[in-house]
């Protein structure tokens, strides 16, 4: 085994010719897609469980100032979503980064990056899953439908509770549940349920979720303008004080929570091969719904947190809570369909993606041949999509969502830096090329060097932090006992600035990708040791996976 193999790349224009680009060719898939509807899916897969549900938490940690952690995140992101946006235009094949990673990085960071991106879609989808239950049991409630507690509830968390003696759904359940051979039966029946339905909808068709994607869409934007509206009439601006209850480090804690909102942009661009333009419509897609969704997200923070306290915020249904606390209970009905509508898109879109990856892995040979046929009649991956509706619901029968949401934080912030590195590994492109771009619409990243400006930002924040946070250095090189490994994945951010303010100096790298991937591995700084050790111990199933079957069946291997 060369070691030079696992770095072997793709070139753009083989990955468009086998993908089926443009001209009249086709791939097999549907090309329906407009850029409205690409805007739309990207709006549903970022407004749901985030919004409804992670919101809560993030703002218990931080308190009102989780704003100042969703402007980070929006900026991480606007750096990144103008990343995909460059490779989308000039690589419009479906794939997303893994197969960004495999033109600018070589074969085995893309089979990293597809790995990681199993946990952003369908683990992903577990989470949101769970939360959908949630909301929907409460929509039940109203019309006097009671399902058992052990049809309500994860079996993980039942346990917990029961060992924990605390929490009266866990415990209800745990109490009253059936026995069948000496095994306690408590599964999430609507997440199961629920699981099952999209899944049978993505098999269907791209066009069908389209139309049921965009309906679902115009009604949560509808409904979380009536949260804000009617919500702004119940702000007590001392709910606002103190503004940042935990310091820094607790705004922080949320990155979680927070990030978890904005993965769902990035979804977009596993949906290039039925965009009927792909080159133009991808790259705006991306844009426009990350910009509404941050407004919307800042605007929806500082409402509820105006509303109540944040201490009271840390429940999975927190718009649900507030609304509860000032006595509102029409909108608590109002509150639950708007819930169930957006995570129901957010697992629309998830669940389209996925298979769509697997799709592409298997065309380069990485994955076994069955994942990249398309069905005859529905023009879909059906073999993949039916792969990824098992991977969603088969765990949902025996874990929780808070392990799900921080595992699958990690692993999309992983792959956003090597989308922000990988555009700035990619090969300068002619005048020819870049001209045609131009005229044919096509995004492009503006190029701004980097050569004085991001050595004399990385200056600046040095000196802002050596004023107003003298102990900052002190504490990062701290390794006493208990400390080191907090301050790791600091240290390594600090290694990754000064190795970039080089390079950015001798390779007059460009600025905006540059940008992005130092605001991509900072938020990494804010995740704890639990996470990346399981980030860890999923890349070495992955990478033995890779080596027992991927490496030998790629077809750059012959």
């Amino acid at each position: 085994m060369g070691l030079s193999n696992l770095f072997r790349k793709k070139s753009a224009k083989v990955i468009v010719q086998e993908g089926g680009d443009l001209e009249g060719e086709f791939s097999g898939l549907h090309k329906v897609l407009t850029v409205r509807d690409l805007t739309f899916f990207g709006i549903a897969a970022i407004i749901g469980g985030g919004t409804f549900s992670a919101i809560g938490n993030a703002c218990f940690s931080g308190g009102p100032a989780v704003v100042l952690l969703y402007v980070m995140c929006a900026v991480a992101c606007g750096f990144t979503a103008m990343c995909y946006a460059e490779f989308a235009s000039r690589v419009p094949v479906s794939g997303s980064a893994y197969t960004y990673a495999y033109v600018s990085f070589g074969e085995l960071f893309a089979w990293i990056i597809g790995w990681a991106l199993i946990m952003e879609y369908s683990i992903g989808n577990i989470y949101i899953a769970f939360s959908w239950s949630g909301y929907f049991t409460n929509l039940l409630e109203t019309f006097h439908i009671h399902l058992p507690e052990w049809l309500t509830i994860n079996y993980k968390s039942a346990q917990d509770a029961f060992v924990a003696n605390k929490g009266v759904e866990g415990l209800n359940a745990w109490n009253t549940a059936p026995v069948v051979g000496g095994l306690k039966i408590i599964f999430d029946l609507p997440a199961v349920v629920i699981n099952l339905l999209i899944t049978y909808l993505v098999y269907r068709g791209t066009k069908e979720s389209k139309n049921f994607s965009n309906i679902m869409v115009y009604i949560k934007l509808t409904i979380i303008a009536l949260v804000i509206v009617v919500g702004a009439f119940y702000i007590d601006i001392d709910n606002w004080t103190p503004f940042m209850p935990n310091g820094f480090g607790g705004v922080m804690a949320g990155v979680s929570a927070v990030f978890f909102a904005y993965i769902g942009f990035d979804a977009v661009s596993t949906l290039a091969e039925e965009s009927k333009n792909p080159h133009r419509d991808l790259p705006k897609g991306m844009i426009y719904s990350l910009v509404i969704c941050t407004i919307v997200f800042i605007v929806l923070a500082l409402v509820i947190t105006g509303m109540v306290s944040y201490e009271l915020l840390g429940v999975s249904d927190p718009l649900a809570e507030i609304f509860a606390l000032k006595g509102v209970k029409w909108m608590l009905f109002i509150v639950s369909i708007a819930a169930v509508v957006a995570m129901t898109s957010v697992l629309l879109v998830f669940q389209m993606g996925q298979p769509r990856i697997w799709m592409t892995m298997s065309r380069d040979g990485l994955m076994p041949k069955k994942f990249s046929k398309i069905h005859p009649k529905y023009k879909t991956p059906g073999f993949a999509t039916i792969v990824t509706g098992l991977v969603v619901g088969i765990p949902i029968f025996f874990t929780d969502e808070n392990f799900v949401l921080d595992f699958t934080s990690i692993g999309t912030l992983f792959a956003f830096v090597l989308v922000c590195g990988g555009v700035l590994m990619l090969s300068p492109q002619s005048e020819e090329e870049m001209a045609e771009r131009a005229t044919k619409g096509k995004f492009r990243i503006p190029y701004v060097n980097s050569k004085f400006i991001f050595p004399i930002l990385v200056i600046a924040a040095a000196a802002l932090l050596i004023q107003f946070k003298p102990d900052f250095f002190t504490a990062v090189f701290d390794f006493s006992e208990g400390k080191m490994a907090t301050n790791i994945p600091m240290l390594v951010f600090l290694v990754v600035c000064v190795v970039m303010t080089v390079m950015s100096y001798l390779k007059n790298l460009s600025l905006i990708p540059l940008l992005g991937l130092i605001s991509c591995c900072y938020l990494l700084t804010g995740m704890a040791v639990s996470n990346w050790m399981w980030f860890g111990t999923w890349l070495v199933l992955g990478l033995i996976f890779y080596f027992l079957y991927g490496y030998k069946n790629s077809k750059l291997n012959n």
